[in-house]
């Protein structure tokens, strides 16, 4: 069983600055691609962001310029620093993340989502 845990979700004022934090746990013998995704209310699941095992970025063009993806390998952790927030980036945020068991079979998983609530 694998599980993601996000945590760093919150309130913050327009301007402001927050970062996600997402650890993995559980059979991982290797992650391949970590990303954020985010849901607003009424809306469709969207990608903010994603990293490679290689460290390779790309990001939504919403986001461009204000978040950062990275991830720690050795922590089973990515992050997702996001700054000059909008009040357009009020969503539920999600840890998406594909791996390889120790079974060998490549297997995605979801975190649970932490709320982030940018206020004008």
């Amino acid at each position: 069983q694998v599980q993601l845990v996000e945590s760093g979700g919150g309130l913050v004022q327009a301007g402001g600055s927050l970062r996600l934090s997402c650890i993995a746990s559980g059979s991982i013998l290797r992650i391949n691609r970590m990303a954020w995704y985010r849901q607003a209310p009424g809306k469709q699941r969207e990608l903010v962001a994603r990293i490679t095992s290689g460290g390779s970025t790309n990001y939504a063009d919403s986001v461009k310029g204000r978040f950062t993806i990275s991830r720690d390998n050795a922590k089973n952790t990515v992050y997702l620093q996001m700054n000059s927030l909008k009040p357009e980036d009020t969503a539920v945020y999600y840890c998406n993340a594909d791996y390889l068991t120790y079974s060998g079979r490549n297997e995605g998983s979801w975190g649970q989502g932490t709320q982030v609530t940018v206020s004008s």
